[in-house]
């Protein structure tokens, strides 16, 4: 399979870009207390912080379905397609619930786990699995009919029924579900939005077998028509978004208020501003070669790999910054929605935020270079596709 660049430059900018909100997570002075969206509260800089890794997870999960088109677009044996998507899916979800896991809450008792982007994408990658007879038209069709009308069901709810509550919430809601005094699951990815957003990116797979100059033209169209969609939309405040805008104390705040949107689950305005973006990257990357779209693909290529190290290394550095503000390791908290970090006292500001960002993506950049090339070099060792 021919690699394309402009699929590699995207993800691996998304990415980036998703490093910075999970070092806000962990080490923000004020991530354990506030909302960063809250408008009530918030600050337009901690705002911003927030809203531009909206990007991150639909473009992620869009480009998966791609990829998985794009993988699959040469082979005639639906039987072994069908086995590597199941076989790719529950290792994922296997890491979801282990692996990362771990990395995100540092407890070793388990105490909380959440379902959120890769499982999603291991059970849209089953799911797709079973659809593989239908053409790509036809499956991209399904998942754009899910991203516009999933809203519709968004007020349902079985909170009578803690059996239909469990169900409908995998599928449909985000929910946190208390299963014992000492262990608690969240559902922050529920499976229907999300499998709409990667089974309409496995529907626009055929744009990238596209020539050059007519994908980027494409492309282009793509993500302008989802921009301008979003925006007669949304100024309506009649459907797409559970939270409609308002007028606020300036024309900033308002500005912000306009493109508030519910990422959980993904609303249809969050999918198209968020995927309207992701379109205008891919074509302004289309057929461009210099030393920064070098660099920002190195991460695209080996995504996951880069995804479960960047975990570990911003929590280890939280762990030591705690321990800097002189915390030791009995006053660190863990347990549900605890990271082992005190909510009073500990953090840092704004600026910090940005300076362990860009030493978290730059210290990762050698070990994605050479396992990117270690890939590269062992095409033969089929396992290398499932890192």
């Amino acid at each position: 399979m021919k690699r394309v660049d402009t699929i590699d430059f995207t993800r691996g900018l998304v990415m980036i870009i998703m490093a910075l909100d999970h070092v806000r997570d962990l080490m923000h002075t004020t991530a354990l207390s506030q909302n960063p969206v809250d408008l009530t509260t918030t600050t337009a800089g901690i705002f911003l912080t927030r809203w531009i890794t909206h990007l991150c997870a639909p473009t992620f999960v869009f480009l998966s379905g791609t990829s998985a088109f794009i993988s699959l677009k040469n082979n005639t044996d639906l039987s072994a397609g069908r086995k590597f998507l199941v076989s790719r899916g529950l290792w994922l979800i296997l890491l979801e619930f282990t692996v990362i896991n771990f990395a995100l809450w540092a407890d070793i008792h388990f105490r909380m786990l959440v379902f959120q982007v890769i499982a999603a994408i291991g059970v849209g990658l089953i799911i797709l699995s079973f659809l593989l007879k239908l053409s790509s038209r036809i499956i991209g069709i399904i998942g754009l009919v899910i991203i516009l009308g999933h809203n519709l069901l968004g007020n349902i709810t079985f909170s009578e029924n803690p059996v239909l509550r469990v169900i409908w919430s995998f599928f449909f809601r985000l929910d946190i579900l208390p299963v014992t005094p000492n262990f608690t699951f969240a559902i922050l990815y529920p499976i229907i939005p999300w499998l709409g957003i990667l089974l309409a990116g496995y529907g626009c797979g055929q744009i990238f077998m596209l020539d050059d100059g007519k994908r980027k033209k494409v492309l282009f169209k793509i993500g302008i028509s989802l921009l301008a969609f979003f925006t007669v939309l949304r100024f309506t405040n009649f459907y797409g978004d559970p939270s409609p805008w308002s007028v606020q104390k300036n024309a900033v705040f308002t500005f912000l208020s306009f493109i508030n949107i519910s990422k959980y689950p993904p609303s249809l305005l969050y999918t198209t501003i968020t995927l309207g973006f992701a379109f205008l990257f891919l074509a302004l990357a289309d057929g461009v070669k210099n030393g920064f779209t070098r660099f920002v693909s190195v991460y695209g290529k080996v995504p996951l790999f880069y995804y479960l190290l960047h975990w570990y290394l911003i929590h280890s550095l939280m762990f030591g910054l705690m321990f800097l503000q002189g915390f030791s390791w009995k006053d660190l908290p863990f347990g549900p929605f605890m990271f082992g970090r005190p909510v009073e006292g500990s953090g840092v500001e704004l600026p910090y935020i940005y300076l362990i960002w860009t030493f978290v993506v730059l210290s990762l950049y050698p070990l994605c270079v050479w396992y990117a090339g270690y890939k590269s070099a062992h095409r033969e060792k089929k396992w290398l596709r499932y890192l």
